[in-house]
């Protein structure tokens, strides 16, 4: 790796202040130096040197060693399939939505009046896959195939209370068996995979039944056997979930056909990267009845204060963060970006366009097949859509090896078996080297095999969104118009507390798309994936060296997912020793919701520590619940510093008295970005903790997703990292299994945080974490005087966010903080984190990203918000009649015909003034929100989420 004596150049980037704003910030805190912050943390946990990293890179430097790590990388022709096929991501749809920052730098949609241009996205992702598995209800996606499976079956389980059997169809992609047997050791249930699933019905108590469509084998079943499987689980009172590649849905009956209730899978093959395994967006759909058991989360249609339809989440009380242990999962990261992409693709393409994709791979297919029977090769199925498994006696290892010399990654089953699997973008070179390594000739003309009598006769994608947009100037214009509809980090600051919303550098952001990254296949053989290897293997010993821990496993593909295999970690481990007993997980009232959900689907039950008037963990009620159950107690889950934002100096005392009574700690890495370069998890008392690295190591949110959450664990506990079924060096052989598809979850966004820890180095990352708390710091210096400040430190300082507290003004004025983050919209800024973890309240994380001019700005509008309170305070503004209860503003409402408000139009539209600064989103650049606030109770009584009907338009 080629260092240079000016990388520090970088961090000078990536860090807002500039050194004449940082001392005045500092000037306005009473402090000399910036170091003077880190007396913040306690002195029992400060790290005593430096981080144990290289010197730091420039942009052009890491950008040169990522792109001759791309290049050791050989992805050839990716012709394995089992979920992961070649594909072509449109142009148009790579260049406006993978790589624009009016995408990609968005948060989850919780402000939905600001985030109307993904929620349509989403909307338009789950009217793709409603339609085409046939159930009406769909989520906005999920974290991969495998664990849409293992979440379908915990839909079953919930909804359907007889039995305790998942019975897996044995042509099941090994990746989600492997996946589902991981949630099943820790839930109790039991797992048996079979070919005749009809005859395995009659001989166990099954509450769910997976099929696979078609199989991984390529086996396309009968409408008539598919529907036989069906109508004897339901017979049992069995839940029937199917596995289906969407793609072949456009030729096949779709799964509500023939009586499935739930539809799960990838939408990987509708444009996505194959990158190594991910990011890919899992799908999920529902039969009537099951909407309110759905995991994940789901954009429904509602109306604004105008009565204008508008989009926004669903059902959101079925989430960990309102319901914790009780919710329907502990997912929290979804795919959303991935998603879109996915929803773009076939609004690019639209339902003549896929079905011609999928003619042109079927027909594809079946050449090869014939080319194969001609040559003497026995296929194991006549019925298929793109994927031969063919026979080769003793020759299979010689096939695959003449396919890869020829440019083809093809799958080796066992030493008489080869798997073909043709894609989108195999073309005929393709198809020639595969005839070739099997010694055949290729016949464009013949084509033998059939789709087992399948002919879809359902229409799909009727809605004008999906046959509109299929020239490139159209489908640009329409991105752009979504994109203009949202507020992301390129708009403007998002200071969103627990969330960490910093700069996506470009130079972070532009490998990822390189060919050798992008293009490669999560089962190729590791020879071709040299590249990536060392990439894993050096962010994993980054990561070992910024968190104090002994071993990293990367695969974890959300901070949800982290939590769970680190919970699964520790369970392993008591079982290993067997204390079968300890299942008791100790979590503190103010912990985030997925952390209560995560140890419920561990298999652990959740007991609440008590928190403190200050916010800290009452130390009394933790001995109390220590004593209570010390032979039982598995794990205590704490982030650090507190949910509250502040460094608690009980950190060391509280893992002293968990570890001396047998349990282990589990360190929420959720606020690292106050901790990195400052002190180490690992060295103070954690035994196992998660990062997220779309928060502190750069990886953009994505509006919801990709998110990477790689798990950090001290040597005891890395025997049970997770593992792979299919690539023995991904993990441990003595782990509990797999937690995602993929052997390294999503591996193709891991350059963007290898870039960032490279370019930052260990004083880069230091400077950034002190920059960041004193960002929070002069923050809540500058408003405590108008919003109180709720918890502090012992000096009076906060870590990297602070709570503002409106629960007084709010009993002055009746003003909430919904009204205060809806205008804050009209300024020109999204929400801080509302009400948690403390209801009435504000949580505001401005990052080491923001410069002074935007912290002032946002100082400045919630001041301006303060005086406008004062005025309903002072009764010259009705109660409901004021900028803040009619908050935001349309640009439709500012100018419409009649004005009846007690305040101008100008105080309404331009609170900030009409000629702001060039960069404040603001003034003449003001950004206008494309709908008033929305009505979500109404959007919950009247559920609709999927495009709305034709006749809507016609009226």
């Amino acid at each position: 790796m080629v260092t240079t004596a000016s990388a520090h150049i970088f961090s000078t980037r990536h860090i807002g202040p500039s050194d004449a704003e940082r001392r005045e910030m500092l000037e306005h805190l009473g402090l000399q130096e910036l170091e003077d912050l880190a007396q913040a943390l306690p002195a029992a946990i400060r790290m005593d040197g430096p981080l144990d990293l290289p010197e730091a890179l420039t942009e052009s430097a890491v950008l040169d060693d990522l792109r001759a790590l791309s290049e050791m990388n050989h992805p050839k022709r990716a012709m394995i399939g089992l979920g992961y096929h070649g594909t072509i991501t449109p142009p148009v749809v790579r260049r406006n939505v993978l790589e624009d920052p009016a995408w990609y730098t968005a948060y989850t949609p919780y402000q939905p009046e600001i985030s109307q241009g993904r929620l349509e996205a989403l909307l338009n992702f789950q009217t793709m896959v409603s339609d085409l598995t046939g159930l009406p209800t769909a989520g906005a996606s999920l974290l991969d195939e495998a664990t849409a499976v293992a979440e379908a079956v915990g839909v079953a389980r919930r909804t359907t209370r007889k039995g305790n059997v998942v019975l897996l169809d044995a042509e099941i992609l090994p990746q989600s068996a492997a996946v589902v047997r991981t949630r099943a050791a820790a839930l109790g249930w039991e797992v048996v995979e079979a070919e005749d699933l009809v005859a395995a019905l009659q001989q166990h108590e099954a509450f769910c039944v997976v099929v696979q469509l078609p199989g991984a084998s390529g086996v396309v079943r009968g409408a008539a056997d598919l529907r036989s499987i069906s109508d004897k689980a339901h017979e049992n009172g069995a839940t029937v979930v199917a596995a289906a590649d969407l793609l072949a849905l456009t030729r096949l009956e779709s799964p509500a056909s023939w009586g499935a209730d739930i539809a799960v899978g990838s939408t990987q093959r509708f444009g996505v990267p194959l990158f190594y395994g991910g990011p890919h967006a899992g799908y999920i759909s529902v039969r009537a009845g099951l909407e309110r058991s759905m995991p994940g989360r789901l954009v429904g249609v509602s109306v604004d204060a105008d009565g204008t339809p508008a989009y926004r989440l669903a059902l959101q009380t079925r989430e960990q963060h309102i319901r914790r242990e009780k919710a329907t999962s502990n997912i929290c990261t979804a795919q959303v970006l991935l998603a879109v992409t996915a929803s773009m693709y076939a609004v690019y393409h639209g339902p003549e366009g896929l079905r011609s994709i999928a003619d042109q791979i079927h027909g594809k297919a079946r050449m090869v097949a014939a080319a194969l029977r001609t040559g003497g090769f026995q296929l194991a199925s006549e019925h298929f859509f793109d994927t031969l498994t063919v026979a080769a006696p003793g020759r299979a290892t010689q096939i695959v090896a003449a396919a890869r010399d020829r440019g083809v990654h093809l799958r080796q089953i066992d030493a008489d078996h080869v798997g073909i699997s043709v894609g989108e973008d195999s073309d005929q070179t393709a198809l020639q080297a595969v005839a070739e390594a099997f010694g055949v000739s290729l016949d464009e003309q013949a084509g033998v095999g059939d789709l087992a009598g399948h002919q879809r006769g359902e229409d799909y994608l009727l809605h004008p969104v999906f046959n509109s947009y299929h020239s490139e100037t159209l489908m640009l214009r329409y991105l752009r118009a979504l994109s203009d509809r949202d507020f992301a980090l390129d708009r403007g600051m998002i200071p969103l507390g627990s969330c960490t919303m910093k700069l996506n550098a470009t130079a972070e952001m532009e490998p990822i798309s390189y060919p050798g990254f992008a293009n490669l296949h999560p089962f190729c053989p590791l020879e071709d994936a040299k590249g990536y290897a060392m990439m894993i293997e050096r962010l994993g010993q980054w990561l070992e060296a910024i968190t104090g821990y002994d071993r990293v496993s990367l695969q974890p593909n959300s901070g949800a997912a982290g939590e769970y295999a680190g919970l699964m970690a520790i369970r392993s481990y008591h079982l290993a020793r067997g204390d079968e007993q300890r299942t008791i997980c100790l979590i503190p009232s103010s912990a985030h919701g997925t952390n209560a959900a995560s140890a419920a689907m561990a298999g652990m039950k959740v007991v609440v520590v008590r928190a403190l008037a200050d916010g800290s963990i009452d130390m009394d009620d933790l001995r109390a619940q220590v004593d209570k159950h010390r032979d039982q107690l598995a794990a205590i889950m704490v982030t650090y510093p507190s949910t509250h934002g502040v460094y608690e100096d009980t950190i060391t005392e509280l893992s002293r008295l968990v570890h001396e009574a047998g349990g282990q700690v589990y360190v929420d890495g959720a606020n690292m970005n106050a901790l990195a370069g400052l002190a180490q998890p690992g060295r103070f008392g954690g035994d196992v903790s998660h990062l997220n690295l779309h928060k502190t190591f750069a990886i953009p949110h994505g509006g919801g997703g990709p998110g990477v959450g790689p798990i950090g664990v001290r040597e005891h506990l890395a025997p049970y990292l997770p593992n792979h079924p299919l690539v023995p060096e991904a993990g441990p052989e003595s782990s509990y299994g797999p937690v995602a598809g993929a052997p390294w979850g999503s591996a193709g966004v891991m350059p963007i945080s290898y870039a960032y820890i490279a370019m930052m180095g260990a004083q880069g990352l230091r400077e950034a974490t002190l920059n960041a708390i004193l960002n929070a710091n002069y923050i809540g210096k500058r408003l405590e005087g108008h919003f109180p400040v709720l918890y502090a430190g012992a000096d009076g300082r906060v870590a990297h966010e602070c709570i503002l507290d409106l629960r007084g003004i709010t009993k002055t004025s009746h003003v909430t903080v919904d009204d205060v983050a809806k205008r804050l919209i009209d300024y020109g800024f999204h929400a801080p984190t509302m009400s948690f973890p403390v209801a009435g309240t504000l949580m505001v994380e401005p990052t080491e990203s923001e410069s002074k001019y935007e912290l002032d700005r946002f100082c400045d509008a919630m001041l301006a918000i303060r005086r406008e309170i004062a005025k309903v305070e002072a009764g010259e503004w009705e109660g409901q009649d004021n900028p803040l209860a009619n908050a935001p503003h349309t640009l439709a409402r500012v100018t419409a015909d009649e004005w009846t408000h007690p305040y101008s139009r100008s105080e309404a539209g331009y609170p900030a003034g009409r000629h702001a600064g060039p960069i404040a989103g603001v003034g003449q650049d003001k950004y206008w929100p494309a709908v008033a606030r929305i009505d979500g109770v109404h959007g919950d009584r009247n559920l609709v989420c999927s495009c709305p009907p034709i006749e809507s338009y016609q009226d």
